[in-house]
């Protein structure tokens, strides 16, 4: 499931990095400088490792960021944002998940 998860929002960033130099697009307090050095599978395994959420979370963590994407589209998932979009999509929906 994580490399499925991974592979799609490697797919749309890289798609939106694409159009961003086409079109404008806003810049919003998840957008780095820089994009990260650790690929997007990585960095979804190291979360999976260390943070200790049930795979249900990572389906919940999907779907608000396609949420997040149909309610702004101006804030397209990109390469410079995809990162810091993805770790707090699976922090809230941890919260939601697996919190008792």
């Amino acid at each position: 499931m994580i490399t499925y998860l991974s592979s799609l929002l490697q797919r749309v960033a890289e798609s939106n990095d694409i159009t961003r130099r086409l079109e404008p697009q806003k810049v919003s307090v998840f957008h780095g400088l820089t994009r990260p050095t650790i690929s997007i599978q990585s960095y979804l395994e190291r979360i999976f490792k260390y943070a200790n959420c049930s795979p249900s979370c990572f389906v919940v963590a999907y779907v608000y960021l396609d949420r997040f994407t149909q309610r702004q589209p101006l804030l397209p998932i990109n390469s410079y944002n995809v990162h810091r979009l993805l770790i707090t999509s699976v922090m809230i929906s941890a919260k939601f998940m697996d919190d008792m």
